[in-house]
């Protein structure tokens, strides 16, 4: 049968068919989805692999599965698996650092432009034959000489930087780790603590993952420290933003906007009281929703199922299995 690989979120057709175009020979390719209960109970503790996007993998499918060599997450965040459940069976993880980059750089500067420039709003009103030629002229506004604030400045947020620093921004950031000077310089960036990157920048994204400690990291007091003008981004992780506070917030003008393509809940419910406002523009977590960052992640999963089955140490891991006990 060769090496089971087991890919856990759902797929449509064409995205199915680039994963094929990605599985090395020798392997055999499952989808969780597309198994009943039985063939669960048979396939997963003979699976060697198993690859997984935004699904969790929690204990009770970590559990069983025996023989699983490697968790592959296609993406960076690992929070939707179970570390310790890994690390209780000895289950390497790694993940795809840097792969997805390009395409949550580039939708953090589409969101700015939209909203900067009422782009979802223009489209519907001119549709309807609303010809708002004047009237939002006053409430628009250009990259150009605005403070780009990031917080977070790992390989997302400097890929990003260096697409806002090409629009004419200044970038100036926040991050629990400092670059060394020479990497600053190169990027013009200048690292400014997060209050001062609150209160000081027109524009603020978030490029960090969800841990304990940033969890909830954007609340009412971050919120009230912003310009009336600013637009916050959060392409990261849903639970780093109070979506209460931030509706508050946009409600209240406090802050002029937001772009959102991670929530607390995903999929958002339509009740979400963001949904609202036309301040808003919400996506539906497609940061790295790329073909591109398709072939870069599912390469790099799978040459990382490769090097495991020749005897190598998979690249990009997260739990070294050096460090595991059973």
């Amino acid at each position: 049968m060769g090496s089971i690989v087991i890919y856990f979120d759902r797929v449509f057709p064409a995205f199915e068919k680039i994963i094929y175009e990605h599985l090395p020979s020798g392997f055999k390719l499952l989808f969780w989805h597309d198994l009943d209960e039985n063939e669960r109970e048979q396939y997963l503790p003979q699976a060697d692999y198993l690859i997984v996007a935004t699904e969790k993998l929690g204990e009770e499918i970590l559990s069983r599965a025996k023989n699983a060599k490697l968790i592959q997450k296609t993406g960076i965040g690992v929070d939707n698996i179970d570390l310790e459940a890994a690390k209780k069976y000895a289950i390497p993880v790694a993940n795809t650092p840097g792969a997805n980059s390009s395409g949550v750089a580039e939708l953090t500067i589409l969101l700015i432009l939209a909203l900067y420039r009422k782009l979802p709003l223009l489209n519907s009103e001119t549709k309807k034959g609303n010809w708002l030629m004047w009237e939002l002229r006053p409430y628009s506004y250009e990259m150009e000489g605005k403070t780009h604030g990031f917080i977070g400045f790992g390989n997302i947020g400097r890929e990003t930087a260096k697409r806002s620093k090409v629009f004419g921004t200044n970038i100036v950031y926040f991050d629990q780790y400092r670059l060394n000077p020479e990497i600053e310089e190169e990027l013009q960036a200048e690292y400014w603590p997060l209050e001062r990157v609150l209160s000081g920048s027109d524009i603020i994204s978030l490029h960090l993952p969800l841990l304990t400690e940033t969890k909830g990291l954007i609340g009412k007091k971050q919120l009230s420290m912003m310009k009336e003008n600013a637009v916050l981004i959060n392409v990261s992780r849903g639970g780093i933003v109070d979506e209460g506070e931030l509706y508050q917030a946009l409600h209240s003008n406090t802050i002029a906007g937001a772009g959102i393509d991670v929530w607390e809940k995903e999929p958002v419910g339509m009740d979400n009281p963001l949904f609202t406002l036309k301040n808003v523009i919400a996506t539906p977590h497609i940061g790295a929703g790329t073909r591109d960052t398709l072939n870069r992640v599912l390469s790099t999963a799978f040459q990382n199922a490769t090097r495991v089955e020749q005897g190598y140490q998979p690249n990009h891991l997260v739990l070294d299995p050096a460090k595991l006990v059973k």
